[in-house]
Parts: structure tokens; C-alpha cells; sequence
């Protein structure tokens, strides 16, 4: 019988809009994260489930494990996977993106890991430690809309991972993190933010929020940009056609942490 925590069995799992495979894929979680069950119902097998950060979407039960599921005050892993491959007691071999947990019983073959008691002396919580990390961990990954991780992301994904390891928590939508923080004057070229400011767009006149950039100071910003295909550092300083555009599309930053 499906309990009401259930955890994630394989790598990165999709969360998506609708009961459906052919649905929108509107966030990941990760393997080893804690998922809470919110309905079974009449279209098992998928369900409807709650994760870490508060957001809500359907899950197919191939993608969750009943038996190990943590307890409800079980809220942390043993390790955070850093990006590695890692052998479980099955002898079950995968590759674990930035961000996935492990607990004892899995054993690391090659990359990285971090023991969750060390994360905040690794990963300290400072918005421009969370800028180098964006760049530093996510260099490359193609654009993934609902993605959050170094495999594929979209722009509030990059977001989200790279200060939740730094221990600063956000929502999951760009819109959404529009609003925390504390408003900064951007200037001319957006050169007057600091590293680890929020720069927020909008492709909708004056609509809501639809992408978000990190500053790495120096008129410069790192994202997860459809435009350039995914990961990209703009030099706003001395900018190409797209990044004009992008910088005409600015609406307001924010500074968090």
C-alpha cells in the first residue's frame, strides 16, 4: 500500500502538470528526496504529490519507492550527491546528478559527494558563494523546462539548486522568486548589482516575471537561457543583439540571503 511519504528511486524523476506521461514537465525531484503523497485516487498510477519546496504536481508511481521511504521527521540525507555514480547493495549502478541524496547504504564509485553535516562549511550561505557555485556546477546544461539540475535546467531551476546548496531556500518559478529579497538599484547595464543579486525579466510587456538571471558583478550574469539554447554568461557591459534584448526585457532585481 502507498504510504503518505514515499522517496525517490531513480536519478531525476519527473514532476509533471497532469496525470500523464505527455504532460508538462514542470519540476524534477531528485533521487533520495522525500515526497508527500496527496492523492492516489482514481488515476493511480499516477499521483499526486507535495515536494520539499512546497510544490505540487503528479508523479508516476514507477518513479517512487514505497519500502524506503523516510520518516516524517527523517528531513536530511546522510550525504548530497555532488554529481556521482554510485552502486547500491543490489549491486544497482547509477549516475546521481547535483543535488541527490544518499544514505549509508550506497557506496561511491568516482565524483563527488559532500556529508550533509559539512554542507554549510563547503556551500557557506552567502548569496555570491551562490553565484560561483551556478557557474562552477552548471556549466554547460542544455535548457530543460521544470529542470533543476546540471543535466538540463530552466532559468528559476539554476536558481533554486545553486542557493539551496548554499542553504538559502526559494520557490521554484521565477515569478515567485520575484518577490523575496530586498528590491536593489540595478543601473546602467545592470552593472550596480553585486554577485548573487537577482535579475528579473519579463518577454510580456508588463506581465509577470518569465526568466531570471544571477549576477556575477560587473555588469555580467549567468543563466539558463532558451535563447542561447541553456547555460550562458552574458557580458551585458558590452552586449551582442540577444543579450540587448534580454536587457530590455528587464524589470527589477532582488537580493537574497
Amino acid at each position: 500500500m502507498v504510504s503518505g511519504r514515499l522517496s525517490v528511486r531513480v536519478s531525476v524523476a519527473a514532476v509533471n502538470a497532469e496525470a500523464r506521461a505527455g504532460s508538462e514537465q514542470v519540476s524534477q525531484a531528485l533521487f533520495g528526496h522525500p515526497v508527500d503523497l496527496l492523492d492516489a485516487g482514481a488515476r493511480d498510477p499516477w499521483l499526486r504529490v507535495r515536494l520539499r519546496d512546497g510544490y505540487e504536481g503528479w508523479m508516476h508511481r514507477g518513479y517512487l519507492s514505497d519500502s524506503d521511504r523516510r520518516t516524517p521527521n527523517d528531513t536530511t540525507p546522510a550525504r548530497l550527491s555532488l554529481g556521482c555514480v554510485a552502486r547500491d547493495a543490489a549491486g544497482v549502478r547509477r549516475a546521481l546528478p547535483l543535488g541527490a541524496w544518499l544514505d549509508d547504504t550506497l557506496g561511491v564509485e568516482s565524483g563527488d559527494t559532500v556529508e550533509y553535516r559539512a554542507l554549510a562549511a563547503r556551500f557557506p550561505a552567502r548569496a555570491a558563494a551562490a553565484a560561483q557555485t551556478a557557474g562552477a556546477r552548471f556549466g554547460g546544461p542544455p535548457y530543460e523546462w521544470g529542470g533543476l539540475t546540471p543535466w538540463g535546467a530552466d532559468c528559476s531551476g539554476l536558481v533554486q539548486s545553486a542557493f539551496g546548496l548554499h542553504g538559502i531556500a526559494l520557490p521554484r518559478d521565477a515569478r515567485d522568486q520575484a518577490g523575496h529579497g530586498e528590491p536593489v538599484a540595478a543601473g546602467d547595464a545592470l552593472g550596480g548589482l553585486a554577485a548573487g543579486d537577482l535579475a528579473f525579466f519579463s518577454d510580456r510587456g508588463d506581465g509577470p516575471i518569465t526568466h531570471v538571471a544571477i549576477a556575477l558583478g560587473g555588469s555580467r550574469l549567468v543563466h539558463l537561457g532558451l535563447g542561447r539554447g541553456g547555460y550562458a554568461v552574458e557580458n551585458l557591459a558590452a552586449p551582442d543583439a540577444y543579450a540587448r534584448a534580454l536587457l530590455s526585457r528587464f524589470r527589477w532585481a532582488r537580493r537574497v540571503g
